[in-house]
């Protein structure tokens, strides 16, 4: 049941941030940075209970991590241009 919840979290916070890069804001920001948390959590307590092979665990975990992390880097830096435009 947590895999299935591990592959669900990660899916929709792929897809989330992709939303996140269309129309950021600072709240969808946050969800973003919570979905990663829930993410590495559950993928950590999966090698923890299985003890399976923490080297490709991790491989694939930095890979995630990466990916959305960019992205969300991305979208603070278009929300801050956005803010800077509007107060000028």
């Amino acid at each position: 049941m947590i895999l299935i919840t591990h592959i669900s979290i990660a899916l929709f916070s792929v897809m989330y941030t992709t939303y996140l890069l269309i129309s950021p804001s600072k709240n969808k920001i946050a969800v973003s940075y919570g979905l990663v948390s829930a993410t590495l959590i559950s993928g950590t307590y999966l090698v923890v209970s299985t003890k399976a092979s923490i080297i490709s665990a991790c491989i694939s975990g930095l890979i995630y991590t990466t990916i959305v992390m960019v992205g969300i880097l991305l979208a603070r830096r278009k929300l801050e241009k956005a803010n800077l435009r509007i107060e000028k």
